[in-house]
């Protein structure tokens, strides 16, 4: 089944590639009766993302472009690989060839990207820390964002403002300011079987988390030496994520100190796009 959040975004896409008068530069150059082959290559290595959306575009352009995969989402690729051969009317594949590209590069960079952070937790032998997702995803891109830093090992945080309840510095200061407020409304009204997690700055917030029955507290841009005071003062009765100022470096740091999540916004919001190619093979 086809996701329709993603025919949305890839319609949307061609849209503003196509415009009203199509590709002019395919329809002066290439007759309409014209068949032809492609090939998408990984031109480095990488972990690869996307290919389901990769494969879309061309069906949402023209139904009868074939595309095969030798390689799945998921998957690693070496500095040059083949990861598809396509073929179908020519024009049809130069018409999906940008938009399709745009989706399997970026997506590429955020299951490589997550894969990084994986290695760098998975160094430290017997730790539990899991590396999690956030919101900052582009937008229409979030549900194969998410995707991708699965297809890379890690893990997703919630998707979006309906499946989770996570009061921030601008809910704290909504109430009042005061940490113990928010969960006290969040107790009272949030639905019984959704996590409540909390962002807090100092111990002493921490402290009240905990007295307050937070299921989660996100300890905000704590430096190494708090966070491990907050595991201790923790002591296991609630789960702890780390988030802000996370780089890879300093991953291992973090896996041995005993915290369970560290969130990444960089996962999605700052993968750099991969370096994949459509070649055309055959016309």
């Amino acid at each position: 089944m086809h996701d329709p959040y993603v025919d949305r975004l890839i319609d949307l896409a061609l849209d503003e590639d196509l415009g009203a008068a199509g590709d002019v530069t395919s329809q002066a150059l290439v007759p309409a009766t014209a068949r032809g082959t492609a090939e998408l290559w990984a031109k480095e290595p990488m972990v690869l993302s996307g290919l389901s959306a990769f494969a879309r575009t061309f069906e949402k352009v023209d139904p009868s472009v074939t595309v095969r995969f030798e390689k799945g989402d998921g998957a690693t690729t070496g500095a040059r690989e083949r990861v598809a051969t396509l073929a179908g009317p020519l024009r049809s594949l130069l018409v999906g060839e940008r938009t399709a590209l745009n989706l399997v590069q970026r997506l590429s960079g955020i299951a490589t990207l997550a894969a990084q952070a994986v290695a760098q937790v998975n160094s430290v032998a017997g730790t539990k820390l899991k590396v999690l997702d956030t919101r900052k995803t582009p937008p229409g891109l979030r549900g194969l964002a998410k995707q991708a830093v699965r297809h890379g090992g890690a893990h997703n945080h919630r998707f979006g403002l309906f499946d989770g309840v996570l009061i921030k510095d601008n809910h704290i200061a909504a109430v009042g300011g005061s940490i113990r407020e928010a969960l006290r409304r969040a107790n009272a009204s949030a639905p019984r079987l959704v996590k409540i997690e909390i962002e807090v700055t100092s111990l002493e917030q921490l402290k009240d988390a905990i007295a307050e029955g937070a299921h989660i507290v996100m300890l905000d841009n704590m430096s190494d030496e708090l966070v491990k005071q907050a595991v201790a003062i923790a002591a296991g009765r609630v789960e702890l994520e780390v988030s802000g100022g996370v780089t890879l470096e300093r991953l291992p740091t973090l896996a041995g100190l005993g915290v369970d999540y560290v969130s990444m916004g960089a996962l999605t919001h700052s993968a750099r796009a991969m370096d994949l190619s459509l070649e055309i093979t055959g016309a």
